[in-house]
């Protein structure tokens, strides 16, 4: 009987907190996976939404709001990065939150497997000379297939609605280009808001290490195309 009551060690005692963060780590998936999905899993990626609190996620090539009208991701709803990229990511919602609680990332695009890259180039109705100048070519493969590229907004839970940043996702012109915002202003393609709107986007990206393009507001990179070549294999 004195056994049973002795105190236990100190490595056997388990505070109420890491109980519950161990059970968070090896908690099974309770919804259905795809095979896209589980291909992802397999290579080592991260569910945004499973590992970033309160970020939303709309992928737009689960559906045919994208540049290409086409759904390319069938039952695939949430989005992969690479771990690094993810929590550069997750410091950019919380940085976004501590200046503004109602906001948080919304998600359009994360990983594209080269599988997916490869239909997007095949189905595009352009000449492939200038096919590189709408989306990557397969046999180069851009940063969204290494996993360390995502696209994304502000969405104000507030108000129910993304922050107007004065185009859509995957919209091709002038109007979207981050370098062309002052010419756009005095043009008055957009708005001051909307440029105000895209500036707090970057503030937080920018200072979660990741960078820009300058022909989409949504783009974000967390390393160069030869960083990412000697860090990762491409996402198949």
């Amino acid at each position: 009987m004195a056994a049973c009551s002795a105190p236990k060690s100190d490595q056997e005692v388990f505070s109420e907190s890491q109980r519950q963060e161990a059970e968070a780590i090896t908690a099974p998936t309770l919804y259905a996976v795809s095979e896209l999905e589980q291909r992802l899993i397999d290579q080592g990626l991260v569910d945004l939404k499973e590992y970033i609190p309160g970020i939303r996620v709309e992928l737009k090539y689960s559906t045919t709001d994208n540049f290409f009208g086409q759904d390319v991701y069938g039952e695939l709803d949430r989005a992969y990065l690479q771990p690094e990229v993810a929590d550069q990511l997750k410091k950019a919602q919380e940085l976004l939150q501590a200046e503004n609680p109602d906001y948080t990332l919304l998600v359009y695009d994360g990983v594209r497997p080269l599988s997916v890259q490869q239909i997007l180039w095949d189905n595009l109705d352009k000449p492939d000379s200038i096919k590189p100048l709408y989306v990557a070519d397969p046999k180069v493969g851009s940063l969204h297939n290494f996993g360390v590229a995502v696209d994304l907004t502000i969405y104000d839970t507030k108000a129910d609605s993304a922050l107007d940043m004065g185009t859509g996702y995957d919209f091709f012109g002038y109007p979207a280009y981050p370098d062309r915002e002052k010419q756009m202003l005095a043009e008055r393609k957009i708005t001051p808001q909307q440029v105000a709107n895209r500036e707090l986007l970057r503030k937080v990206m920018f200072a979660a290490g990741f960078k820009g393009i300058g022909s989409e507001w949504w783009h974000f990179n967390a390393y160069t195309r030869k960083e990412a070549g000697e860090k990762f294999e491409i996402i198949q």
